[in-house]
């Protein structure tokens, strides 16, 4: 029985599959949701899931946090779209496993629930994903979607 989640989204497909989950435990238990995104440029273009579009390369902080909160805006209305009731939204900076985390501590939850791949890129593939650095990092319990 949880009391509290974290999911990380990032707007890939795998993002939202663990939004998906997220909520359907969220529901389950009558537990909060805390959506977590971390703005992170990209080294190659992608489309995200929920249509928001690749941020460029060069892009300065105010537009990465706009896409991040058009990425949030999205999660949460799916997430209330499947009876979450009790959500908070957290746009966070940094390193995106270490940020996850910290944010996760902060906040108490029982539960990370992250996608087990992302838009990251090959390097993520060579030098550990978000969601293995959550994984073996994390305090509380992770749970990766695939």
């Amino acid at each position: 029985m949880y009391k509290s989640l974290l999911v990380a989204v990032d707007g890939s497909k795998y993002g939202k599959k663990a939004l998906e989950l997220a909520a359907y435990l969220a529901c389950q238990d009558d537990a909060s949701l805390h959506i977590v995104h971390v703005p992170e440029v990209l080294s190659h273009d992608a489309t995200l899931v929920w249509g928001i579009g690749a941020v460029s390369i060069e892009a300065g902080r105010q537009e990465l946090e706009e896409a991040g909160r058009k990425v949030m805006a999205r999660a949460e209305e799916q997430a209330r779209a499947l009876g979450v009731k009790h959500l908070q939204t957290h746009l966070v900076q940094g390193e995106p496993a270490r940020a996850i985390i910290r944010t996760a501590e902060e906040l108490g939850v029982d539960v990370i629930v992250i996608g087990s791949r992302g838009l990251g890129d090959l390097a993520g593939l060579v030098m550990g994903s978000i969601s293995h650095k959550v994984t073996h990092s994390a305090k509380c319990g992770v749970i990766t979607v695939r």
